[in-house]
């Protein structure tokens, strides 16, 4: 299933929101070549996580293989400043599209729920709760994470929590055909949650498909634990008594 729309209507602009997509884009543009498979690879042996290297289980030196020709060399000058960093790399375009798409469909919500300053704080401590999920499930991994996709489960937790009967515009592929469905959030990030868990679960103490599964699922849960306490209450009540008041339509129609 892939969202691309929902009724939440916002009632201040999504200022961190969009700054974190921009950064992101410029991040990709800038220091990881828009591609290049050189600099996409050493912005991820420079900036990338890599579990077995932050615990110590990988020896200094050995080698990372990111692939045909290209390797990492761990243990040298990596800090805790990477669980951070490797938020804002990716690994292709459709990567960073779907990530940014995904964080601005429903970040901007969670934003208004809460304020600019709060949202940063939330969106970070989810990305850092799906980075030691991750890590906690397989300590020693040579792989290194990359992706925004961690945070943005947290933003999709808390959207789950606050809203989970607004309706979500979803495109869901039959055979040779999409279809669009209007789903209540709850059905439409409740089945994306379980194919995350179930999926974790095939790929325990790794990755499958280069998608690490239990940053998702641990990010997921963190928005769920941490949304009561940044969101603030006047704020829901003021976005819950909008929501349904019809678009200001020019000309009166």
């Amino acid at each position: 299933m892939f969202p691309y729309r929902d009724e939440n209507e916002t009632q201040r602009p999504a200022v961190v929101t969009l700054a974190i997509i921009a950064v992101n884009v410029l991040v990709w543009l800038l220091i990881q070549g828009a591609g290049s498979e050189a600099s996409v690879a050493a912005s991820i042996c420079n900036l990338g996580l890599i579990p077995g290297e932050l615990t110590g289980a990988l020896a200094p030196g050995t080698n990372v293989p990111l692939g045909e020709g290209l390797a990492c060399v761990a243990g040298y000058g990596r800090g805790l400043v990477h669980l951070f960093t490797h938020m804002f790399l990716h690994g292709s375009w459709m990567h960073l599209l779907g990530n940014m798409w995904f964080l601005w469909l429903f970040g901007n919500n969670i934003e208004d729920s809460m304020g600019h300053f709060r949202f940063l704080l939330f969106y970070l401590l989810c990305g850092l709760a799906a980075a030691f999920a991750q890590i906690s499930t397989g300590p020693d991994a040579a792989v290194p994470m990359v992706g925004a996709s961690g945070a943005i489960s947290g933003v999709m937790g808390g959207y789950l929590l606050l809203y989970p009967k607004v309706r979500v515009y979803t495109l869901v592929p039959i055979g040779f055909f999409i279809t669009s469905l209007a789903l209540p959030a709850w059905v439409m990030l409740g089945y994306w949650f379980v194919l995350q868990f179930f999926s974790g679960i095939a790929a325990f103490g790794g990755q499958m498909g280069g998608v690490a599964f239990w940053a998702h699922v641990g990010g997921f849960v963190a928005g769920i634990v941490l949304i009561k306490l940044f969101a603030r209450g006047d704020y829901i009540d003021e976005h819950q008594a909008q929501r349904w008041r019809p678009r200001s339509v020019i000309g009166g129609y």
